[in-house]
């Protein structure tokens, strides 16, 4: 039975990402694609996202939130780190 590659990775999003469905755009979003993690607003108007799974859907969610909500507006998605999954289970809003 081959092992499942799983990494993690955290973003920040800036923009008009506060108050447009963001965080619910992007919990739908890590669902779809399996997942885990968690997202929150933060102080200066950011959005952080952190999400645990394969690559591959590590990177379809990266240009999901470069892509934004249809009401937001994304100017920069920015990696903050990368490394070995923490074994979050679900997807949350915090």
């Amino acid at each position: 039975m081959a092992e499942r590659v799983a990494a993690a990775r955290r973003w920040e999003v800036r923009g008009r990402v506060q108050g447009v469905g963001f965080r619910y755009f992007v919990r739908r979003a890590a669902a779809g694609l399996e997942l885990a993690g968690w997202v929150a607003n933060q102080g200066d108007g950011s959005v952080a996202v952190a999400a645990a799974g394969p690559p591959g859907a590590l990177d379809e969610l990266e240009a999901r939130l470069a892509a934004g909500a249809a009401l937001a507006r994304v100017d920069a998605v920015e990696c903050l780190w990368t490394g070995d999954d923490p074994g979050w289970t679900g997807f949350e809003i915090r």
